[in-house]
């Protein structure tokens, strides 16, 4: 949040905002010893939200992205069953909501339809979080420009 106007509402000429954020919300306080720390759901979706509201006040479109598969990350820790039903319950707030003017469905275009928590073989970087150059031609195929 304290990042927003510095990194993003401070560029000149900003007409849309494409938002992705949170997965590190959910596997990194595990693989810190942050326990206290954990988030829940509805508090990356209140994140969200908020991010949403300052965007908007400035007259800009914001469009949100779904949280893409991290099933077996090799960090150790970083997955979880819990971690994994927090991100299928933001996806599915993300895909739903109307504080968006519009979202892409990251998940749907990188995920493994075998195995839809973990990436397709063909676009992990190899640590099964991070997409590697074919992942992210998808996630740019997966845009739709009509949003801009």
């Amino acid at each position: 949040m304290s990042r927003v106007d510095k990194d993003v509402l401070s560029v000149p000429g900003l007409s849309h905002v494409i938002l992705l954020i949170g997965i590190n919300d959910i596997g990194l306080n595990a693989v810190l010893n942050r326990a206290g720390e954990d988030v829940s759901a509805d508090q990356i979706i209140a994140g969200l939200t908020e991010i949403a509201s300052k965007v908007h006040v400035r007259q800009v479109k914001i469009v949100g992205a779904t949280l893409t598969p991290f099933g077996g990350a090799t960090t150790p820790g970083y997955y979880s069953d819990a971690g994994e039903l927090k991100r299928q319950q933001v996806n599915a707030w993300v895909r739903s909501s109307k504080v968006f003017d519009g979202f892409i469905d990251f998940d749907l275009a990188l995920r493994d339809p075998a195995d839809p928590s973990h990436l397709r073989a063909d676009y992990n970087s190899g640590d099964n979080l991070h997409p590697n150059d074919a992942g992210y031609a998808a996630m740019a195929k997966a845009i739709d420009l009509s949003m801009f």
